[in-house]
């Protein structure tokens, strides 16, 4: 099943999770280093991390709700891909209130708790990322209906292309 929000032939979706995935590890591993050694340029990092990673994941999941109303209710696809949309907004919500947190410090230090809970959003996380993988590889959703080893380029694809090319022989009714 084709994803609904393309560019250039590809998912949206999926090109924009990279940056804020990485941003949210990125802030986990930056507060990790705060408190493992009290330097409060790491506090920092991790302070404008966890907000870039929080605004690029909402940018990121409005493709991604795109995409799944595109899946034909009823299906598991469609289950799967409500829990990993679920999952992410919760995953999101978990990193905002670890930045809330660590609002009343002059320096924006993360608490332990503050801590705790943006490691609960990324291990969460990787559940979710799971979720996407089962929703992509397993079950097919964003992948082309044409896709496989010898396919043709993407940007190659035309409006006026036909996505299958099917000769008179192999449909004996000319449909």
């Amino acid at each position: 099943m084709q994803a609904r929000a393309r560019f250039a032939g590809h998912a949206i979706h999926p090109i924009l999770i990279v940056l804020p995935l990485g941003l949210l590890v990125t802030a986990v591993v930056f507060d990790a280093l705060f408190l493992a050694t009290g330097s409060a340029n790491f506090a920092v990092s991790g302070a404008y991390t966890t907000v870039a990673g929080v605004v690029g994941g909402l940018f990121a999941a409005l493709f991604g709700w795109v995409d799944w109303f595109a899946i034909p209710a009823r299906t598991r696809a469609k289950r799967i891909g409500l829990l990993h949309g679920v999952g992410n907004v919760v995953v999101l919500a978990l990193f905002a209130v670890g930045w809330l947190l660590r609002l009343d410090s002059t320096t924006w230090e993360p608490s332990v708790t503050s801590f705790l809970i943006t490691l609960a959003g990324l291990v969460l996380a990787a559940v979710t990322g799971w979720l996407g993988g089962e929703l992509v590889e397993r079950l097919g959703v964003g992948v082309d209906d044409d896709a496989g080893l010898d396919a043709s380029s993407s940007l190659k694809r035309t409006v006026d292309t036909p996505r299958h090319d099917v000769t008179a022989a192999e449909h004996p009714t000319g449909t």
